[in-house]
C-alpha cells in the first residue's frame, strides 16, 4: 500500500483549516446566546445609578485591549524568532554534514584565530585568550 506522507504545508493548511471551522462554530455560538441575553435583558428594569462600576468610563474598549494585547504577542513573536534563528545560526558547526567555512562563517568574529590554534592557545569562558599548558 503507498501511502503519501503529507508535506509541511499541507499539515500546516490543515491545522488552520481547523482552526477556522473551530472559531467559526464558537463565534455563532456565541451569537446565538447574545441574542437569547439580549433579549432576555430587553425585558428587565435598567439597573439602578449606584450600581454602576466606578469608574468605568476610564477603563480602556474591548477592542483596545484586544489590540493592545496583539501588538504585544506579536513583538514577542518577532523577538523570540529573532532569538531562535541567532540559535540556529551558532549552533550550525553542530549539525551533521556542516562544513568547517560554514562554521566558521556562522562563529562569527569572536571565534578563535588559526594563529591563535597553532600556539597553542584557546579560549576561557570570557572569550579571553588563555596560555596552552
Amino acid at each position: 500500500m503507498n501511502t503519501k506522507v503529507p508535506t509541511t504545508e499541507e499539515l500546516q493548511e490543515q491545522v488552520i483549516t481547523a482552526l477556522r471551522k473551530g472559531q467559526q462554530t464558537t463565534l455563532d455560538a456565541v451569537r446565538s446566546i447574545v441574542e437569547v441575553v439580549s433579549s432576555a435583558t430587553s425585558k428587565l428594569p435598567s439597573a439602578p445609578a449606584h450600581l454602576n462600576v466606578p469608574f468605568a468610563d476610564r477603563l480602556p474598549s474591548p477592542e483596545a485591549v484586544v489590540s493592545g494585547a496583539y501588538d504585544f504577542a506579536g513583538q514577542l513573536l518577532a523577538e523570540q524568532r529573532k532569538f531562535t534563528e541567532e540559535i540556529v545560526k551558532v549552533t550550525a558547526a553542530l549539525r551533521p554534514g556542516a562544513g568547517k567555512a560554514e562554521a566558521e562563517a556562522t562563529a562569527g568574529p569572536e571565534a578563535g584565530t588559526e594563529s591563535a590554534a597553532a600556539a597553542g592557545e584557546g579560549q576561557d569562558a570570557a572569550g579571553d585568550a588563555t596560555p596552552a599548558e
